[in-house]
């Protein structure tokens, strides 16, 4: 354990709290003590003035590493190129077997840097817990209880990287708003580090779908459904209530496949706000290869599902009507409608096509239209846009294949929450990333076989009965599809209110 810094305070103290990246004489001080303590003791007095009077803002920042030896040393060093710096900064290395502990070490000890005239200090710390049964949960509990006495944690992912101001105008915004529990940044990917057809396509489809998942929280409000572990600030008053509501002995508990949206929702119920940050800006460490894309968002989508129904795991509780949980509502609403409608056209394209009874209609092209002026408007309000992200949204097939494969995602998900398998997905894609596996080809496998036996089936039946099949199935499409065209102009046309992802 570190001891705890002069001037600190308990977490749960009352003070204004200022940012240090401001100057403190250009904000207003709290009212004058009411006339009424007059009648009380002099030193009373005193004793309530002192405790009025602001202070600046402590950060602890806290890093989970499990084989992060490509990305620790490009994390630690935009932290210390930070126009704010951490007051403190914990390397918690957890299950690694690389060059992770080496590289940290490296950064070990005092530094300091002056910005515009004021100079800040950090000293980084690198813990190294071998072997952890509770693996992130376990790194992110033990940064926390590392953190005690200090007024907010920086969360930062073992493979994210920062821009220069993004501590400064996270504590800008936190300290401005004390109702806020959590602020999560920006997230986007750096696509300059990545070469390869692969990996490229990968990248843009991730960057795409980050684009989307921020933009929509940031036009509701700016409510985060998911305080992601990527870079998020936590208030410590907000933990420490979520921990005395809960019982819990820590903040993070490890009944669930994603930590951080269940760490979320509790912030919430506590009575704080989760935000995200408006400017504030990390590059995440992204997946480029079609195995490790599936562990992790496998890992994501069963994850979001454990938190609808009561009584998965511990004692989560399941809380369908959570106001956090109305974006993963729709967004599983939206998938079941993108399965049907494609799945459906492509079915009902080949059994037209078998009895010759297809005939194009322009009509069907307006979709995959304004999908691409959908896409194309989000790649335009990327703020660190590119050509790469341009062809993405206009050439409608790349963006269509992501498409495809995220459904992929939903239905493994899904199966192995319906089959109420036992399976650890940490550790699953732990493995994909490592390259062991194969569960990403099958997706692929039910799909052919699910087209395989459907047209069997086609096969079997009369012409009449093929004819009623085709009668009925392709207006029930054109219903489907409609509805979906009318929610994407819906979102075509919105205001996006000046807000860059």
């Amino acid at each position: 354990m570190t001891e705890r810094s002069p001037g600190l305070r308990r977490a749960t103290d009352r003070r204004i709290l200022l940012p240090r990246s401001a100057k403190a004489g250009t904000l207003a001080l709290p009212p004058a003590v009411p006339q009424l303590a007059v009648l009380e003791a002099a030193e009373v007095v005193a004793d309530q003035v002192a405790a009025a009077r602001p202070r600046h803002a402590t950060i602890s920042c806290i890093i989970p590493c499990y084989n992060e030896q490509e990305t620790i040393g490009d994390v630690l060093k935009s932290l210390l190129a930070q126009t704010r710096l951490p007051d403190v900064i914990h390397v918690i290395i957890n299950n690694t077997d690389d060059d992770t502990p080496e590289i940290a070490r490296g950064f070990e000890g005092y530094h300091t840097r002056t910005v515009k005239g004021e100079e800040f200090t950090t000293t980084v710390h690198v813990h190294d817990m071998g072997v952890n049964p509770d693996k992130k949960v376990g790194a992110l509990n033990y940064g926390y209880f590392l953190s005690r006495g200090y007024d907010y944690i920086l969360g930062v992912d073992g493979d994210t990287t920062l821009a220069r101001d993004t501590v400064e105008r996270l504590e800008l915004e936190m300290t401005d708003d004390p109702r806020i529990g959590g602020l999560s940044a920006i997230y986007t990917i750096d696509k300059s580090r990545y070469r390869g057809l692969m990996a490229r396509f990968l990248v843009a489809g991730q960057r795409a779908q980050f684009g989307a998942f921020n933009m929509d929280n940031l036009l509701r409000g700016r409510n985060m459904a998911v305080l992601g572990g990527q870079c998020s600030l936590f208030s410590m008053r907000a933990l420490e209530m979520v921990m005395v509501r809960h019982h819990q002995q820590a903040p993070w508990v490890r009944d669930s496949e994603v930590e951080d949206s269940k760490l979320s929702l509790q912030i919430k119920d506590a009575g704080f706000s989760t935000k995200i940050s408006a400017t504030a800006r990390a590059f995440v460490g992204p997946m480029t290869n079609l195995r490790a894309l599936h562990g992790q968002q496998v890992k994501w989508n069963f994850g979001a599902i454990d938190l609808f129904w009561p009584g998965q795991r511990g004692d989560n509780k399941g809380q369908p009507l959570h106001p956090n949980l109305r974006l993963r509502w729709y967004e599983n609403i939206s998938m079941i409608f993108n399965i049907s409608s494609r799945l459906g056209f492509l079915m009902l394209l080949v059994a037209a096509l078998s009895i010759h009874a297809f005939v194009f209609n322009p009509i069907w092209l307006i979709p995959p239209a304004v999908a691409a002026l959908l896409n194309l408007r989000l790649a335009l309000a990327m703020k660190d846009k590119s050509a790469s992200d341009i062809l993405y949204a206009l050439l409608f097939l790349p963006a269509e294949l992501y498409m495809w494969i995220r459904m992929g995602h939903f239905v493994s998900a899904w199966t192995q929450f319906l089959a109420q398998t036992d399976k650890d997905n940490w550790a699953a894609q732990a493995n994909a990333e490592k390259g062991k596996g194969s569960a990403y080809v099958m997706p692929l496998v039910v799909l052919i076989a699910v087209l395989g036996g459907a047209i069997y089936a086609w096969s079997q039946q009369s012409v009449g009965v093929q004819s009623a099949i085709l009668s009925l199935g392709w207006p029930i499409l054109y219903l489907a599809t409609i509805s979906q065209t009318v929610f994407m102009l819906r979102k075509l046309v919105r205001r996006h209110r000046g807000f860059a992802v």
